[in-house]
Parts: C-alpha cells; structure tokens; sequence
C-alpha cells in the first residue's frame, strides 16, 4: 500500500502497509494517522521505515525499530530501497536487493536486526500474515460463494436457463411455459389470486339488476293482457281459461330473458381475457419469451370466444325450454276465485260481464305469478350454463387448440416462438 493510506477501504480484512520515512518525524506521519483512522486496534497495520541509509550521520532509528518510540502489534521493518543513482544506472531488483543486505548485515547500527529488516523479510512477514487473514477468513469467505452461487442460480432459475437446439427441448420449453401460465390463471379463477371474483359479481349484482328492469309490468298490464287474450280467441272467445292468451303472454315475457341472459354470457370474457392478461404479466418463466407470451394470449383469446359462442347458445336454449314446456303443477294449485264468485252471484243481480277488467287483472296476475317462478329458476340456471361452458372450460382446455397447433409446428417455428427478450438474452 502507498505511504499514504485512503480512509475508506473497502475490506475490513485488508492489510494496511503504512510507509514512513526514517529521515522525518515518526509523531507527524500522516501514513500512521490515517492508518489508525482506518484501523484504530492496529491489528492490520504493518509500519515501514524507509531512508534509512539517509538518515544524517550520528543518528539512528533503533527506538522506532525496536518499538520504543512508537509500539504497535506488528514489529517495524526498515528496509532500504534503490537510490535514484541506482535507478539511472538501471540496477536490477536482484542486486538491490543485495545491496539491501549487505547494508543491514555490515550496519554498526542496524546489524543485530539485520534478520528481521529488508524487504525480502517484509515480503515473508505479510505472506504469513495473509496466510493467517486467509485461515481466518476461510469459513466465510466459503460461506459468501455458497451464498453468490445460490443467488446466482436463483436468478437463472428465475430468468431461466438456456434451451437445448432440437425440437424436442423446444417443445419441451413452450409446453412447460404454457403450464406455468395456466396455474396462474387457475389461481386467479379459484380465489388464489386476486381477479376471479368479479366473475361471481356478474351473477349476484349485474344479473338479478338487469332481470329486475325487464318489462313486465308493461307486458303484463290489464290492457295489453286483454289485447293478447282477445288476439288469441279470435273471433270465438275462450270459454274457461284462455289457453292459448296464456301461452302467447308466457312466451312474450319469456322471451325477455334473452337479453339479461346473452348479457351475462357476454360480460364474462371480458373478466377471462383481463385475467389471461395479468396471469402472463405474472408467470414469470413467461417473461423472457415475448412472442411466446403473444402467442399464448391470441389462443387463449381464441378459445375464450368460442366458449362464448357456446354459452351464448346454451343460455338462450334455457330460456327457450321455459317457453317450450310450461309447468303444469303451478296452474293446477290456482284458485279461481272470480269464478266461484261469479256461481254464487245473486241471480236477481244485473248479469256480469265475464270478461270484465278484474277478470283480465286475474290472468295478468297468474301470468306474472308464473313469470316470477321462471325468473327465480333462470336466475340460478343462467349462471350454471355460463359457468359449465365458460369457466370450467377456460380452466380444463383453455389451450387445448394451441397445443395441437404446436405439436404440428416444425423446428424453425418453435425457435421463433422462443425469440428471448434482448435484455434477458444479455443478461
């Protein structure tokens, strides 16, 4: 190190070589100052004392050599160092080193020491030094590699690591990729991850608030009721009960079903395609392969629309089978109330129109009574048939199509479905 010692080094297991020269002031060395900054217990600061074949004559470093004048846990060693005579005369290393011995050995002052000083003894006495730091610093230092390799492989883990040529580990990837995608989409739709449950406020908000604005008060309305009964009659009217004006008021109001129906079915993908969005942005093996997270979303998106098709038919099929078979229980328990009321009219009372405003209020009335049956039942049989051809299909064979399409795909095609995100590729 250079005489001068910077006071912010990086290791605290660093050796600090402080250099002082003998011809100044060992008590104002800023080498010794800035070394006891650094390291104020000295366990790590091996001193050196240069020039001391400059020193004037009749003077001498012995009570610094010798730790009088200045103790340290480390010896000092003098060494001396070519001149700059020795320099432009371009004195190799092996003969100063040399001379350097001779000086010491043949030295009144420093002959004794002469074992302990020069810089192949200085060079010796850090060597075991370090040997001693290493021993010591062995057990972490293994620690710290276990540690980088850990993370290191971890990371790799997570950006993943490279993929073999042939079709086959190509194959391999994209097919293992679709999996992770597919977990987090099925977490997302099972509650494991945020998302799915807005599915579940179509059902319970979105559906009971559209069936409740369908107009059937208007429909069912003694006016109209007595409009649709008089059109069925024809020109006989009805005898009892008007058959055929209940099956055109059931198969108008039935009909209205349709659209809070095809509603539900169409709100749903918009949920599935949102939550196909976030589950790539989320599986992180995804992240290093945009064009496969392009191709992924296309036929998930794909997929998503034809089990929309299919809900769209199977909720319209529902709602037409409640036009296509009414339940004949719920008229057999009606009370015909306007009728016993009429056979006990008094005989000496003016005759009763039978087809007066309150008997067409008693039809509406029935109807509406049934109608409220078929809503509380399509109110639950809507979200099965949504559920059963779009959820349970998007989580069962969400990518079924994509993986047939794959199997087909030559080499070159799945290599360019692997195309790496340039970052992590330079990662």
């Amino acid at each position: 190190m250079a005489s001068s010692v910077n006071n912010s080094l990086p290791c605290p297991s660093c050796i600090i070589l402080a250099i002082s020269p003998a011809n100044q002031d060992i008590a104002t060395s800023d080498a010794i100052k800035l070394a006891r900054e650094v390291d104020p217990t000295g366990e790590r600061i091996f001193e050196v004392l240069t020039k001391l074949d400059l020193m004037d004559k009749g003077t001498n470093a012995l009570d610094v050599l010798e730790g009088r004048a200045y103790r340290l846990q480390h010896p000092w060693v003098g060494i001396v160092n070519r001149s700059q005579a020795d320099i432009n005369k371009n004195v190799d290393m092996i003969a100063a080193r040399q001379k350097e011995r001779e000086y010491f050995e043949s030295s009144p002052d420093y002959g004794h020491l002469a074992s302990k000083m020069g810089s192949e003894y200085l060079a010796k006495l850090l060597l075991q030094h370090l040997e001693v730091v290493i021993r010591q610093c062995k057990p972490s230092i293994i620690a710290l590699i276990n540690k980088t390799i850990d993370e290191i492989n971890a990371e790799l883990d997570q950006i993943g690591r490279s993929i073999g040529d042939d079709s086959v580990a190509q194959l391999y990837t994209i097919l293992e990729m679709c999996r992770a995608f597919e977990h987090v989409f099925k977490e997302h739709l099972d509650g494991g991850r945020r998302g799915g449950d807005r599915i579940y406020g179509v059902f319970d908000h979105r559906l009971p608030a559209a069936l409740k604005k369908l107009p059937f008060d208007r429909h069912l309305s003694t006016r109209n009721v007595q409009k649709v009964v008089s059109e069925a009659d024809g020109y006989q009217p009805h005898l009892i009960a008007p058959e055929q004006g209940y099956r055109r008021l059931f198969d108008g109001s039935i009909s209205f079903f349709k659209g809070p129906a095809e509603a539900s079915v169409d709100a749903v993908p918009f949920i599935l395609k949102e939550l196909v969005r976030k589950s790539i942005a989320e599986t992180e093996e995804l992240k290093r392969f945009p064009t496969l997270q392009s191709d992924i979303a296309a036929a998930a998106n794909d997929a998503l629309e034809r089990f929309r098709e299919k809900g769209q038919r199977t909720v319209l099929r529902v709602v037409d089978m409640e036009s296509s078979y009414l339940t004949v229980e719920f008229f057999r328990k009606l009370h015909l109330e306007p009728e016993k009321n009429l056979n006990q009219q008094d005989p000496n009372a003016p005759n009763q129109d039978r087809y007066s405003d309150n008997h067409f209020r008693r039809i509406g009335s029935n109807a509406s009574a049934y109608i409220g049956m078929v809503c509380d039942t399509l109110r639950n049989s809507i979200p099965k048939a949504v559920v059963y051809c779009q959820i349970r299909s998007a989580k069962r064979s969400l990518l079924n199509n994509f993986y047939a399409q794959v199997g087909r795909k030559e080499k070159e095609r799945l290599g360019a479905m692997l195309d790496e995100n340039p970052q992590l590729m330079e990662r």
